[in-house]
């Protein structure tokens, strides 16, 4: 346990392969924390969030007559789209846990880099845009807890990119 906790700091220094795992399966943990927080989205998307959904459907329909037969199945395939991405999360998760690699880490700090980013603009630009008012409605508690979510992904799969990084040094020395 201590080598986990010790392997989710980014700057702590690994000087065994089981540091080096634990610190690689710190990207792991990053990828639950993110599935956690898809499954809290969809339920709150199926519960108190479906009124907004469907507002911000309606709007949409009525400022385009060609979108007004398709927002049921967008809201729906939305839905699905979400769980399908919960599913790929779990399964890569995973698989860092039990054969942790460099390349899941590097997808995954893309990918909450870009997060990152495009929540950051998409809150200093929503003033700016003609963003119709149901859809940019979403609640405080989701935005903030994303964004420090994503934070602490960010420093997570860091330390997974360094363990996994040094877990392949440490395997290949024991291989010569």
């Amino acid at each position: 346990m201590t080598d986990m906790v010790r392997g989710m700091n980014p700057t702590a220094a690994i000087t065994n392969a089981a540091e080096a795992k634990a610190a690689a399966r710190a990207s792991a943990i990053a990828i639950f924390l993110g599935a956690i927080w898809g499954v809290i989205g969809i339920v709150w998307l199926m519960g108190p969030g479906a009124p907004m959904m469907e507002a911000a459907m309606a709007e949409a329909a009525a400022t385009s007559p060609e979108a007004a037969g398709m927002t049921e199945m967008m809201a729906g395939g939305a839905m699905v789209f979400a769980g399908v991405l919960v599913v790929i999360q779990l399964i890569l998760g995973l698989v860092q846990w039990f054969k942790p690699n460099i390349v899941i880490p590097i997808l995954f700090t893309v990918l909450v880099v870009y997060g990152l980013g495009t929540t950051a603009l998409g809150m200093v630009m929503a003033e700016q845009l003609d963003i119709p008012a149901a859809a940019a409605a979403a609640p405080a508690w989701q935005t903030w807890g994303g964004l420090a979510l994503l934070v602490i992904q960010l420093i997570l799969h860091i330390a997974g990119i360094r363990g996994a990084n040094a877990l392949g040094k440490f395997r290949d020395a024991q291989a010569y």
